[in-house]
């Protein structure tokens, strides 16, 4: 028998694993940790309400972060992307492409809407000035 492993250590561990494998079945999981799969059903459970990470059914099936999902991606704080977005419109073109590219890849994903409505309306008035 091998190291007793605390839940959340063994949370950890299985988003570390993830991290550099890209996937993993729940049965080796359960053999790695050894414990239960339903003890590591609890623990994806867990992990997917933190975590984009799903569950692939089936023959192949296995544990996986979702498609471009970086597991130890930093993100911006609150604070960080609020201040973006209060200057995004003063900036250039080329500078608000940048913020933007920030924005979508370091925001939190509760505020991507409000980033992507950002975005659209700054792109919107620079193509009305444009114009007009």
């Amino acid at each position: 028998m091998g190291k007793k492993w605390k839940a959340n250590e063994r949370r950890a561990e299985i988003m570390r694993i993830l991290e550099s494998r890209r996937q993993e079945t729940m049965a080796n999981f359960a053999f790695h940790f050894d414990v239960s799969i339903r003890t590591i059903c609890y623990d994806i459970d867990s992990l997917m309400a933190l975590y984009p990470i799903k569950t692939v059914q089936g023959n192949n099936g296995c544990v996986k972060p979702e498609d471009g999902y970086a597991m130890y991606q930093s993100f911006l704080s609150e604070e960080q992307q609020e201040t973006l977005l209060e200057i995004f419109p003063m900036l250039s073109e080329a500078q608000s492409k940048v913020i933007a590219g920030l924005l979508r890849a370091h925001g939190s994903r509760h505020n991507m809407e409000r980033i992507e409505m950002q975005v659209f309306n700054c792109f919107q008035k620079a193509g009305e000035s444009a114009r007009g």
